[in-house]
């Protein structure tokens, strides 16, 4: 545990913001999990499903949570998947 009363503080700032990012990303995982299972069951909100995963994964490429490849990258499966 740091003594200085600035690394303490970073500490503090430091898991709230670690929490704060594994909670943004797991939505962001859900979000396309729930468009994949969409597609193979059929669902017939395909679309507001595919739009809300490329939405949440542009959010997490906002807020420096994936990188811009993977998000990319994410994005073009995601719409590969869509079209089939």
């Amino acid at each position: 545990m740091p003594i200085i009363k600035s690394a303490i503080e970073r500490v503090r700032v430091n898991e709230k913001a670690q929490t704060r990012n594994a909670s943004q990303l797991s939505a962001m995982r859900t979000t396309v999990k729930k468009f994949e299972q969409g597609k193979t069951a059929g669902a017939e909100n395909l679309e507001e499903l595919f739009n809300n995963a490329i939405s949440a994964i542009d959010r997490a490429h906002s807020k420096g949570l994936i990188k811009a490849n993977k998000a990319a990258r994410d994005k073009s499966r995601l719409a590969a998947r869509y079209a089939k």
